[in-house]
């Protein structure tokens, strides 16, 4: 692992997010902006110190003297960020957020002193295109403050205090005694057009808290955990595109998943296989607006000849994601190389026409549209399956070290089938339901044959294999199998001998040729909360609720998860912060009460096999 520069990112857990529905930026506890894409998730950034160093871009604001006590929370129920420094001279708060709504999107940072007077400063490098552009940048005429002009993009801040340039930077010290506010505007436009209008920042604050706190009243979850399950609802509409309804994976680009190496990969799309577990965790909570949203956005995504069905997408249902690495910057803590775009896009996943469809089926149960809506591009995708479902493909973690019988997509094919068949049966939709039935009932038996080590006792990580995976704990939480059969028991107790550190789930042994890169990840959150899942579905709630209650003691200060854990180092690792852990959380919130995503998916399933 690559030692920490003093200029360079802080460990992930310091930071907060904030966003608009359209793009987000991350926050340090030290009062430093150090990623944000304009005006999307999936544009370039123009703060990239995350990967990189201050050169690459960062916006500094907090006091010129260290701070010895920092403290930093999300005012209630909102998206508004809170950062406050204690310094010998006095307290002073930064408080951040991105209105939402604008024709211009906007990061406001208002400086409000609390007690004391304390001497403050601003430092601001603005790169373009991932750190490598350097702006031109000129006073504006009524000289309220700087434009920053590269190519198609300009970035215009406008500030009550005098700002210098120096060295390819912006600068400021100014001082702020209890009860002032001082307001910074940053705003993005199209370089081709005038400077984005002012904007009143008092306003903007209210009208942000109040959308905020009006969305987060509408929730219906009131269980033991609320606060955790409301800051994840919240982080995840953060991360819905607010354009077309799909959700982000993260607002992030290679974060690692290993310290220091090559498991760096861009989670600003949207991936298929999050699809029942959003519509399940919006619906669950109350949020049927952002549950159709999704769905509609998954319609209009997977339209077309199913033999392109695609794993993830971008925020659009754009479809070329063409990845290249981008070798200017020096990745997290030296974690290279640094990916934009995603080559696994290209994969061939069967378990996602598992999540496609289980997700038009718990649309039709809830409500979400007439059962008939949607059901001539699932019959397609359903002979799709029917033809493709015993090739190998490349399974749910995107490996590439080549396509196998994963035990797990053979599962998620079954799903389809099932899925299907009983929105047919419920809803009286015309298909070919003997033939369906069939099929299903073949693929039932030969993930059983093929799938299970009777030896070992446990199902496998593909057919043939010896590997556990930790993605069979989802075996009977998509009902194939009763979470009490003895081949289910079985593989739980063998996750738990052979794939726990600490207490927590590795998705799997690295460093074999499945994935085709050097050992070394974290303990994977989402698998985490499966467990705990299993625990529950097999009543095993002592052992569930200490799980849960574990995996949210990793949540950091403001309540955010990003994609793993790294136990030898107590950090989190991976990109952040990630909508599948904050999915798996509410999940297994719902579930502990018997009434989540778990639990209603697990229903109905077979009895017996």
């Amino acid at each position: 692992m690559t030692a920490r520069r003093a200029d360079g990112p802080l460990a992930i857990e310091d930071y907060a997010l904030i966003g608009d529905c359209r793009t987000a930026a991350l926050v340090g506890r030290n009062g430093s902006i150090d990623w944000l894409c304009w005006p999307r998730f999936d544009s370039s950034a123009c703060f990239a110190a995350l990967l990189g160093t201050s050169e690459h871009g960062r916006w500094q604001i907090c006091p010129a003297d260290p701070a010895p006590r920092i403290t930093r929370g999300y005012r209630d129920s909102t998206m508004v960020l809170e950062t406050i420094f204690e310094t010998k001279d006095g307290r002073v708060a930064v408080i951040d957020f991105m209105p939402l709504g604008q024709v211009s999107p906007s990061v406001i940072r208002i400086v409000e002193g609390r007690s004391g007077k304390v001497a403050m400063q601003l430092m601001m490098t603005l790169r373009f295109d991932y750190g490598r552009s350097v702006p031109w940048v000129t006073k504006l005429e009524d000289n309220s403050g700087l434009s920053a002009v590269a190519g198609p993009n300009k970035v215009v801040l406008r500030a009550p205090v005098d700002l210098l340039s120096e060295n390819l930077a912006t600068t400021a010290q100014f001082d702020v005694a209890a009860g002032q506010s001082i307001a910074f505007v940053m705003s993005y436009g199209p370089s081709h057009l005038p400077a984005p209008a002012p904007l009143d920042w008092r306003p903007m604050l209210e009208r942000t808290e109040s959308f905020w706190r009006n969305w987060s009243a509408k929730s219906t979850y009131k269980g033991e955990w609320n606060g955790a399950v409301q800051r994840s609802l919240l982080t995840l509409k953060a991360l819905s595109f607010s354009e077309t309804g799909g959700f982000v994976a993260a607002p992030t680009t290679s974060l690692p998943e290993q310290l220091g190496g090559p498991r760096n990969w861009d989670y600003r799309y949207c991936w298929v296989r999050d699809a029942t577990m959003t519509l399940m965790a919006m619906m669950s909570a109350g949020y049927v607006e952002e549950a159709r949203a999704w769905r509609d956005w998954l319609l209009r995504s997977a339209a077309g000849s199913p033999d392109q069905t695609q794993i993830m997408y971008g925020l659009g249902g754009e479809r070329q994601l063409d990845e290249w690495e981008v070798s200017w910057l020096p990745g997290y803590e030296g974690s290279s190389p640094v990916r934009v775009g995603n080559a696994a896009s290209d994969q061939f996943q069967l378990d996602i026409f598992g999540e496609l469809i289980d997700a038009l089926f718990q649309a039709r149960k809830n409500g979400l549209a007439p059962a008939p809506s949607g059901w001539a591009l699932q019959q397609t995708l359903i002979e799709h399956v029917e033809k493709i479902w015993i090739q190998p493909d490349e399974g749910m973690w995107e490996v590439r070290g080549g396509p196998r019988h994963f035990t797990l997509s053979k599962v998620m094919a079954w799903v389809a089938l099932d899925r299907t068949l009983r929105d047919a049966e419920r809803f009286k939709l015309d298909g070919p339901l003997d033939r369906w039935r069939q099929v299903r009932d073949e693929m039932h038996a030969k993930i059983c044959a093929q799938g299970f080590d009777s030896n070992r006792n446990t199902f496998t990580q593909s057919f043939g294999s010896t590997d556990l995976d930790a993605n069979l704990l989802l075996i009977p939480v998509m009902g194939f199998l009763p979470a009490t059969d003895p081949r289910v028991c079985g593989t739980v107790e063998a996750i738990e001998r052979e794939l726990l550190v600490d207490g927590f789930v590795l998705r799997y042994r690295t460093g074999t040729n499945v994935d085709g890169l050097p050992p070394g990840e974290g303990a994977f959150l989402p698998c985490s909360f499966w467990l705990a899942d299993n625990y529950a579905l097999q009543k095993r709630d002592t052992e569930a609720r200490a799980l849960f209650e574990r995996l949210l003691s990793l949540s950091n200060d403001v309540g955010l998860l990003a994609e793993e854990y790294n136990p030898q180092a107590k950090r989190q690792v991976g990109n952040f912060p990630q909508a599948f852990s904050h999915l798996a959380l509410i999940g297994t919130a719902l579930n502990l009460h018997n009434i989540g995503p778990a639990q209603q998916r697990a229903r109905g399933g077979p009895t017996d096999a």
